[in-house]
């Protein structure tokens, strides 16, 4: 299987002129009738082989912090993650393996966060922070080193980390601030991932990849936060907050299809089905209201999976020029049946 990045590198040394690798992409888009930049294509697995070498990897590092915490515990830690980043400099760094560079770059870095975590062995919101640190600054040698997308993602959740575990020894009692911290930091992922975004519009490169990671971190941290804070799942149930939770989510779906990103209609789906469901068994006292509210959901989703495009054109064309160089442009070449 080639992906962009295989096709972009045959650019890059000559193979094929750029004039018809975009030829091709638009032949094969007609073809399957659908626009690869409406598909948030990015890699994970490129054959069964990388499942393999996932389950060698995570027998040979799991033995390994079996056997050298015989030892010693943080020595077995520490065993733990430098065999993981000596792996990726051959998986990674010469095989170029999607799943294992991937399972490598988060054992790496966990395998940081839970080392330095060991070395305080007291839970106390100080090792939360120096593991939070350790962790950040290992994602990025890693990225520097290795570039995989996901490297950016880690990095930032770790930031985050960083960022929750400061406040609570600031303020141990202050957990009421950990909710718009959170939130804050969501819509700075947010922003950050629309960076890579707008620099890889036609997303074609391992940019839109980096981009990809970081959405899907930033929805849940700003969905949890907003969600939450209505009381969706602390009993506090009404009417109202129920369908204060169905207009945010579809300004979540508005949002989602304007950058052309599904991560936030997916990461909000369990607080929108809970809060319509309620809705359903509150209204009109229904038994099965769960299995209904699944019913809906899916159906609409399924619908605006097909008619994506024209909805997303829909809504992009009513954008000012602003906005709109900031997200996956619109072709005025349509897909059509024939090639």
């Amino acid at each position: 299987m080639y992906t962009n990045e295989d096709l972009n590198f045959a650019i890059d040394q000559g193979i094929f002129s750029k004039e018809s690798v975009s030829e091709f992409r638009l032949r094969l888009e007609n073809h399957k009738k659908t626009r690869f930049v409406d598909e948030e294509n990015f890699r994970l697995i490129n054959s069964f082989n990388d499942i393999f070498v996932v389950i060698a990897c995570g027998l040979l590092l799991f033995s390994t912090l079996w056997v050298a915490r015989s030892v010693n515990d943080s020595f077995g830690i520490f065993a733990f993650f430098v065999l993981s980043w000596c792996l990726s400099e051959f998986f990674t760094l010469k095989r170029k393996m999607a799943l294992p560079s991937i399972s490598l770059l988060l054992a790496f870095v966990g395998g940081v966060f839970v080392f330095f975590l060991d070395l305080y062995d007291d839970g106390s919101e100080i090792s939360f922070v120096m593991a939070a640190a350790a962790a950040s600054v290992s994602a990025y040698l890693h990225w520097r080193r290795f570039g995989v997308p996901i490297t950016i993602a880690a990095g930032t959740a770790a930031i985050v980390s960083l960022a929750a575990s400061v406040e609570l020894t600031i303020h141990p009692d202050g957990k009421t601030y950990l909710l718009p911290i959170l939130f804050i930091c969501g819509v700075v992922t947010f922003v950050f991932a629309m960076h890579w975004d707008s620099s890889d519009r036609a997303r074609t490169t391992n940019k839109s990849d980096v981009a990809f990671w970081l959405h899907l971190l930033a929805a849940p941290l700003i969905i949890h936060p907003v969600f939450s804070s209505l009381g969706i799942f602390d009993g506090s149930e009404s009417v109202f907050g129920m369908l204060l939770v169905i207009i945010l989510y579809a300004l979540m779906t508005l949002l989602s299809i304007t950058v052309d990103r599904r991560a936030f209609m997916v990461s909000s789906l369990v607080y929108v089905v809970f809060a319509i469901s309620n809705i359903l068994r509150e209204i009109g006292g229904l038994n099965y209201s769960f299995a209904l509210t699944g019913m809906l959901i899916g159906s609409g989703l399924l619908i605006l999976s097909v008619y994506w495009q024209e909805v997303r054109a829909a809504i992009i064309t009513r954008l000012p020029e602003t906005i709109q160089k900031y997200v996956p442009e619109l072709h005025s070449r349509r897909v059509q049946s024939g090639s």
